[in-house]
This record gives C-alpha cells, structure tokens and sequence, in this order.
C-alpha cells in the first residue's frame, strides 16, 4: 500500500486520519477505474487555510487568488507520487453557500487532486467532463465503501 502524509495546517480542522488515509488506498484500489491512477510512490495530502494556499497558488501558479486544490507531481525517480493541497476553507464556504455537506466537499477535493495526479486535467471543456465524470465515479466508490472521512471546522 502507498505511504500517505497528512499534514494538517488548518488550525481549527478536525479529521481522522486513518479514515482519511483510507480514502488514498481506496482510490488506488480502483486505479484501473482512472486511467492507472497516481504514479507509485509516497503521496503527501496538505490541509490549508485559504491564505496559505493563495499564497501556494500564487508562489508556484502566478496566481494569488484563493483555490480549493493545488496538486503537485513528484520529479521523476524521487519515489513520489506527488503532494495534494486542499484548502478546508473554501469547502466550508462552498458547501454552505450551496447546501451541502463540508465533510463531501473537502473530501471531493482530495479525490480532485488524486485525479489530476492520475493525469485527468480539467482546463478545457471536453477534458472538464471527463474529469468530473471520474470525480462522480470515486465518490460513488468512496460512499459504497462508506469511507468519506468525517471532517470538522471550529
């Protein structure tokens, strides 16, 4: 099984590690199911604040406008698979202004980054479908696994 560092930067986000390190190994499970999934490799998941993953966004991207994922690929033969950054902050304020659940939410964005490791891109429209295809695709395999994580913001 692939080796996960969480790294929970968020001062005020509750979550369960082991159940959240679950939906990684759940996912690459099914890899076969998202064009072979992430490559091989530790993959680090990061859980920020809105500022601190504007200032990631705008750092590596050009861009210092918050997001609500940042996905970074390993260089090759590092033994990496990459690092997913996800800010808790806009889930909460997404999945309130649309009635949703925020524990879903971040959890989508986590699955988000592991497709954008697996090499789904969501730029263009055509490419935009497939990709949230396949995010509907995990989410269906994560809630008949009753695996999303519960998370919690103070």
């Amino acid at each position: 099984m692939r080796e996960v560092h969480l790294h929970r930067a968020h001062p005020r986000l509750r979550l369960d590690r082991r159940a959240v390190i679950r939906v990684i190994h759940l996912l690459d499970a099914a890899a076969a199911r998202f064009q072979g999934g992430p490559p091989e490799g530790e993959l680090s998941l990061a859980f920020l604040t809105d500022p601190a993953l504007a200032a990631l966004h705008a750092n590596f991207l050009g861009d210092p406008t918050p997001t609500d994922v940042i996905t970074f690929e390993a260089q090759p033969g590092m033994g990496a698979a990459g690092e997913i950054c996800v800010s808790a902050d806009t889930a909460r304020a997404f999945a309130q202004a649309k009635k949703l659940d925020f524990s879903r939410e971040l959890t989508l964005y986590i699955v988000h980054g592991w497709l954008h490791l697996a090499g789904y891109d969501d730029l263009q429209p055509a490419k935009k479908r497939q990709m949230r295809a396949a995010e509907a695709r995990a989410m269906k395999l994560l809630d008949a696994a009753d695996a999303v994580p519960v998370f919690s913001l103070s």
